[in-house]
């Protein structure tokens, strides 16, 4: 049973500078039972960077419009069931179950703030300056400011198709980002810049030898990569192959739509 001590040395194993930023993806179920779940994790992460973030994302503020742009990786008028179901986004509404526990116990900390993005916020501490880069325009401004500062991505129990940074290295390759749309306060906002699938992000994992450092704790491991030199990988992959990093789902609405803009070419 790992322990909040366990974790403390594994990042430690990492050997990544403190005051660097981090991205932080993790999954608590893959390490097996944890002591002290999820606060052990969230604790052996405070002890051990000073500033770090982590997606807090908001699908349920989602919805369906009747109409929309083309080429969007959407079927119109589609959503009414849903759109019924659909919430308001607020600062203080939970992650989505699908960033994991150890994120909403991030959102929730005392010290924490939360980006403004209604879909795609992230919650970090002390990580102001990140955290303020991220408009509704552009959602993945954070991974170029953490690019920047020399960040860090720390994978917890998770492969890349959890990397949220990798979609960055698609937007600077020029892979299509599509556009949905978000409840808030202030009525349905239109929220661009939205990214593909990553489902087929894995594939990336041989071009990151050299650069990515494993320690296992319990039953998972621990990843770690610099984001300009994973970003820039993932951006060379796609100017090199414009399909790479593209899931194989048969029913993938936007790998297709990007996989179908190559095949017409």
């Amino acid at each position: 049973m790992p322990s909040f001590r366990d974790f403390i040395t594994g990042i430690r194993k990492l050997d990544i500078d403190r005051s660097v930023p981090i991205i932080v993806h993790a999954s608590l179920s893959a390490f097996g039972e944890v002591q002290g779940g999820s606060e052990s994790v969230l604790g052996a992460l405070l002890s051990s960077f000073d500033a770090f973030i982590m997606p807090a994302f908001t699908y349920k503020t989602m919805i369906i419009p009747e109409i929309g742009p083309l080429d969007n990786a959407i079927v119109y008028g589609s959503g009414k069931d849903a759109n019924r179901m659909a919430e308001i986004y607020t600062q203080d509404m939970p992650a989505d179950p699908l960033m994991g526990v150890v994120a909403e116990a991030l959102r929730s900390h005392p010290k924490a703030q939360r980006s403004v993005h209604p879909i795609l916020s992230f919650a970090g501490i002390h990580a102001t300056t990140i955290l303020e880069a991220q408009t509704v325009n552009e959602p993945l401004l954070p991974i170029q400011a953490l690019k920047e500062a020399g960040g860090w991505v720390l994978l917890m129990g998770v492969d890349q198709t959890t990397n949220t940074s990798i979609h960055y290295g698609e937007l600077l390759a020029g892979r299509k980002q599509f556009v949905r749309w978000a409840l808030t306060p202030t009525g349905v906002v239109t929220c661009p810049g939205f990214p593909g699938c990553s489902q087929g992000f894995e594939a990336i994992s041989p071009e990151l030898e050299g650069i990515i450092r494993r320690v296992a704790v319990g039953e998972a491991q621990l990843q770690a990569m610099p984001v300009a030199d994973l970003v820039d990988r993932a951006c060379a992959m796609i100017k090199k192959n414009p399909t790479a990093l593209l899931c194989s789902r048969a029913d993938c609405e936007r790998c297709n739509t990007i996989r179908a803009a190559f095949i017409e070419l």
